[in-house]
């Protein structure tokens, strides 16, 4: 590769992480054809961006970047691939799932709305983050459910004038 060669590959990486605030970086290293390319097809499917990078060059993105990858880079060793998402916990669910039939792809980190995780014991917690649109769901739930009640309650209560005044 050469030095322009790189300079392009740094530009586009950047640009790729300072349209996402969510990253996870992992080893996919050992997967064969088969299992890679149905890796492909559920990151595809679930809106997920997945590439395999040089670290040297995540690396110079990073550090690039406006955004302050605290000690993401350090993980950048052997090989490395990106998950970039919308939806913080959807690399998380992918992963999980996939070492339900072998053991990569390894977490190394993630980088999720400013804070960084680092190891793959962080996998679990980082699966089971809840995306903006769940946490927005259970916020609207709770916010109707007392209005629920009392709508529910001023109900019986009518009926239960209209069957008197019937009687």
């Amino acid at each position: 590769m050469t030095r322009e060669e790189k300079s392009i590959a740094i530009e586009n990486l950047t640009a790729q992480l300072a349209g996402t605030n969510i990253i996870y970086v992992s080893d996919i290293s050992g997967l064969n054809a088969e299992t890679t390319s149905n890796l492909r097809r559920a990151c595809f499917k679930a809106g997920i961006k997945l590439e395999v990078v040089k670290n040297t060059l995540l690396a110079k993105a990073m550090e690039a970047s406006a955004n302050d990858y605290g000690d993401l880079p350090s993980v950048l060793t052997g090989n490395s691939a990106i998950f970039i998402s919308d939806v913080a916990n959807a690399p998380g669910k992918i992963i999980k799932d996939f070492r339900k039939k072998s053991d990569k792809p390894v977490l190394k980190g993630a980088f999720i709305n400013n804070e960084v995780y680092i190891g793959d014991n962080q996998l679990d917690a980082l699966a089971t983050i809840k995306s903006k649109e769940e946490l927005l769901g259970e916020l609207i739930g709770l916010l109707q459910s007392p209005a629920q009640r009392i709508i529910s309650a001023l109900q019986n209560k009518f009926a239960g004038s209209e069957e008197e005044a019937e009687a």
